[in-house]
This record gives structure tokens, C-alpha cells and sequence, in this order.
């Protein structure tokens, strides 16, 4: 039986990254609307997330639309 990762039941979890990264960060965030660098890795992760599933939902329609492409190109006997 497949156990539940426990960071999935909590509100956060931590995660980990170079301390020279957090300066960079850090510098990054100065006079900007993000109040700490954890708000502005979550803000950037949250667009790189959306990024990628967009990107695999393109990907899909593609491989099916390539798939019937492919379907038609049998059926005029081409393929």
C-alpha cells in the first residue's frame, strides 16, 4: 500500500536552497511588493508549474492531432 507523502497533509513544507542563491534573491526582492523570498520563490514557482502543465497539455492535443493527422494520411494512402 502506497503511503501518503506527509508534506502533502501540511499547509507548507520547507524546502532547502544554496545561501548564495537567498542573497541573490534577496537583492532581487528589495523594493519590490514580496516581503520575504520564500513569497517570491513561491510566486515564481507558481508560474513555472503553470508553465509546464500548459506546456504537456499542448503537448497531448498535439500528439492527438498528429495521431489523426497520421490516421488521414492512411486512409488517403499516403502512409
Amino acid at each position: 500500500m502506497k503511503r501518503a507523502d506527509p508534506a502533502i497533509k501540511r499547509k507548507y513544507t520547507t524546502i532547502t536552497i544554496p545561501t548564495p542563491l537567498f542573497a541573490k534573491i534577496q537583492e532581487i526582492i528589495k523594493d519590490t511588493g514580496f516581503s520575504s523570498a520564500s513569497d517570491y520563490v513561491t510566486y515564481i514557482m507558481r508560474e513555472m508549474v503553470s508553465e509546464v502543465q500548459a506546456s504537456k497539455k499542448q503537448s497531448a492535443r498535439g500528439s492527438r492531432a498528429e495521431g489523426e493527422v497520421i490516421k488521414k494520411l492512411r486512409a488517403l494512402g499516403y502512409v
